[in-house]
């Protein structure tokens, strides 16, 4: 479903293309926004600032750029510009797409999304829920996050996807399919909230050996965030099986090529991200391990996203209209 100021002829025009290219970039550079905060966060960075947000050590500019500092103001830069791009996809879509076309409203929940992300973030500052807090409040505002974000990327995904002339989606029309896709994307963020809450643990509570973490992972007088660790690989197992049977299973039942293809990458990416994980384990979770294991728990969101965009196609009038090559003009 293309959105063009141009010839219909054409099926979409070069600003429609550029429009679109766009949005994929945007959505990369979030991605890369995500790793450097998780970057912020392994490293103890997070109070570089101080507890003064947006304003770094109060000031716009701070005095003094050490380490710590140079990180956590680095984060808010990147993230500021991420906004910035954000509302400018919004506004650019606006002006490109006709009134109903799906990636107005995509680029408007991903506007909404970002601008909550930023609050959160916010939240972990100003509440001094950084560096060595190791509090419950400060697993659960992380558990916050991590699903905030994944609702931030599944949007921007979907964006993209509708700038690229994929099809809207509907609930309604496949209420079996929805609820598959809804199961998996469940568990998905289930053990996103998890491996968020066992990154902590592993940042706060580092381990010399692996034998040394197990043991400390099953002690009763453990800190609760080190005990909570092995529930993330447990969740992870049981979603993988699940990912690795269903994903696909759901393609082949939606009968399109786009649908098995996703199901496969869905397939694919989850069984990666197990041997992802288990290096991060016996590796000791080093930073470098860790963000590789979040972009890859990125990578598995988005191709399920699509997976079920593909699988959950619209059909209608603009399904039709699509699929016989005629673009949607600009009321």
């Amino acid at each position: 479903m293309w959105c063009s100021t141009g010839d219909a002829a054409l099926g979409y025009d070069q600003q429609v293309l550029t429009l679109a290219r766009t949005a994929w970039l945007v959505l990369a550079y979030n991605l890369a926004v995500i790793a450097w905060g998780a970057y912020v966060r392994a490293t103890g960075s997070g109070a570089g600032c101080g507890n003064h947000w947006p304003l770094c050590d109060g000031r716009m500019v701070p005095r003094s750029l050490g380490a710590a500092t140079l990180i956590e103001y680095s984060h808010r830069i990147t993230s500021g510009l991420a906004l910035l791009a954000v509302a400018g996809l919004l506004v650019w879509v606006r002006r490109s797409c006709p009134r109903g076309h799906p990636a107005r409203r995509g680029a408007a929940m991903s506007l909404i999304f970002i601008l909550t992300e930023a609050l959160v973030g916010a939240g972990l500052v100003l509440f001094e829920l950084v560096a060595d807090n190791a509090s419950m409040a400060r697993a659960m505002f992380m558990a916050v996050h991590l699903g905030n974000t994944f609702v931030l990327v599944a949007w921007l995904t979907l964006t993209a996807w509708w700038l690229s002339g994929g099809d809207d989606v509907s609930v309604r029309e496949r209420p079996r399919r929805a609820f598959g896709v809804a199961a998996l994307m469940a568990a998905l963020l289930l053990v996103g909230v998890s491996g968020s809450i066992a990154a902590l643990g592993d940042t706060l509570f580092p381990s010399r050996s692996v034998a040394a973490a197990l043991t400390a992972d099953l002690s009763t007088t453990s800190h609760l965030l080190i005990r909570l660790r092995l529930l993330h690989p447990a969740l992870a197992i049981a979603t993988t099986v699940l990912l690795i049977v269903v994903g696909p299973a759901l393609g082949r039942w939606a009968g399109s090529d786009d649908a098995r293809r996703y199901g496969r990458l869905v397939g694919l990416v989850a069984a990666t991200q197990v041997v992802v994980g288990v290096l991060n384990v016996l590796l000791l979770a080093p930073v470098w391990m860790q963000l590789v294991h979040l972009l890859m728990a990125d990578l598995l969101w988005i191709a399920l996203v699509l997976l079920g965009a593909t699988v959950l196609r619209a059909t209608g009038v603009q399904t039709a209209a699509a699929a016989q090559g005629v673009t949607v003009q600009r009321a």
